[in-house]
């Protein structure tokens, strides 16, 4: 009795949380940033720029500390 319980709360748990899967609109693509020049110590700066080149948002990222301009592909 137990065991059918069990399957069935699973059941459910993998139908419910499958629902929240569909709801993701689309995958970020990234772009490094044209006028972004120096390190990139700040997400809140590189953002800031990125969205002066008409992206969503940016982070900095790498070794070199670059930043990446983001939007939804």
């Amino acid at each position: 009795m137990e065991n059918k319980v069990f399957t069935a709360f699973f059941l459910f748990l993998v139908l419910f949380s499958s629902q929240e899967v569909i709801g993701i609109e689309g995958r970020m693509c990234q772009s490094r940033s044209h006028h972004f020049r120096s390190i990139c110590l700040s997400n809140h700066n590189c953002a800031n720029i990125c969205r002066g080149e008409r992206f969503s948002g940016g982070r900095c990222h790498g070794l070199h500390r670059k930043c990446y301009c983001t939007r939804l592909c």
